[in-house]
């Protein structure tokens, strides 16, 4: 009796290693680090940011040597000279201000750079996971390089409309 207990308990283990999921974990930065054409547009990238970053320190500057010089003279001016001293120096301050959104806010033209050049090859290694994952049976792949990300799961593995089923939405 014994030994057929412990034959059905190995057998039970067996079939559920059998049933155990299989995943990968892979490091995209080290992989995007490692692709000639990635390299090659973040130098673009950070050129143009470079660029963009030497406009707007030309600008602030700029800025700081009319705050200097109105100080120098702010004594000398009349009421009237002196408030359209202040608007300029206003106005050039938020000039500079919407510069620096407009190159490096959110959605900004570095982000737009990064999505032009970037994105396409981060979609080509997503593509090359997920035809690996689907081509050696993998349920998951997580990415390690930046906490622990999902980059593919089977979708069949998805029990989201069971949950749903389960709180009565569907």
């Amino acid at each position: 009796m014994k030994k057929i207990v412990i034959a059905f308990f190995s057998l039970m283990l067996l079939s559920v290693s059998v049933k155990a999921q299989r995943y990968a974990i892979i490091d995209t930065r080290y992989i995007l680090d490692n692709m000639p054409e990635y390299k090659t547009a973040q130098k673009q990238l950070d050129a143009t940011a470079e660029s963009w970053q030497h406009e707007i320190d030309g600008m602030q500057a700029d800025l700081d040597q009319m705050y200097k010089n109105f100080d120098a003279e702010k004594v000398m001016l009349t009421e009237e000279l002196s408030k359209k001293r202040e608007d300029q120096l206003y106005n050039k301050e938020k000039e500079l201000r919407d510069l620096q959104r407009k190159r490096f806010g959110y959605e900004g033209d570095l982000f737009q750079k990064r999505q032009q050049l970037i994105k396409p090859i981060q979609d080509k290694v997503y593509n090359a996971v997920q035809k690996m994952a689907v081509q050696r049976g993998y349920d998951f792949v997580l990415d390690k390089s930046e906490g622990i990300t999902v980059i593919f799961a089977d979708p069949k593995l998805d029990k989201s409309e069971d949950v749903l089923k389960s709180l009565g939405v569907r």
